[in-house]
């Protein structure tokens, strides 16, 4: 496997886990990490109930793309792209692709 896959697999695995740390303290919501290193899916999703209200979505999605970070979704507060670059994953390495690639155009990220 390419070196650049398992870097950035590995960079991306521990900044869900610090993430799904952060977030995990309440008993009836679950935090669940999902990651399909075959196909280079990486997820955050939660599970569960809150006040008799039913809580379910994923809080991050990236994928691995020709050797890229896609972030499919991102619904951190201060944003996932940058945290990478503090990483190390250069910015062109980087795809918003939650952006319109018109909208992609305006960021200093890769466009695809």
């Amino acid at each position: 496997m390419d070196s650049i896959i398992i870097n950035y697999r590995n960079v991306v695995e521990r900044k869900l886990k610090e993430y799904a740390d952060f977030i995990n303290n309440d008993d009836q919501v679950d935090v669940e990490l999902v990651f399909d290193r075959e196909h280079h899916h990486y997820l955050l999703v939660e599970a569960g109930w809150q006040n008799g209200y039913r809580i379910y979505g994923t809080l991050l999605h990236i994928d691995i793309i020709n050797n890229k970070l896609w972030i499919q979704h991102d619904g951190t507060e201060e944003g996932i792209a940058d945290e990478l670059v503090a990483e190390g994953i250069p910015k062109d390495h980087i795809v918003l692709a939650f952006k319109s690639s018109e909208g992609r155009k305006m960021t200093d990220f890769a466009i695809s």
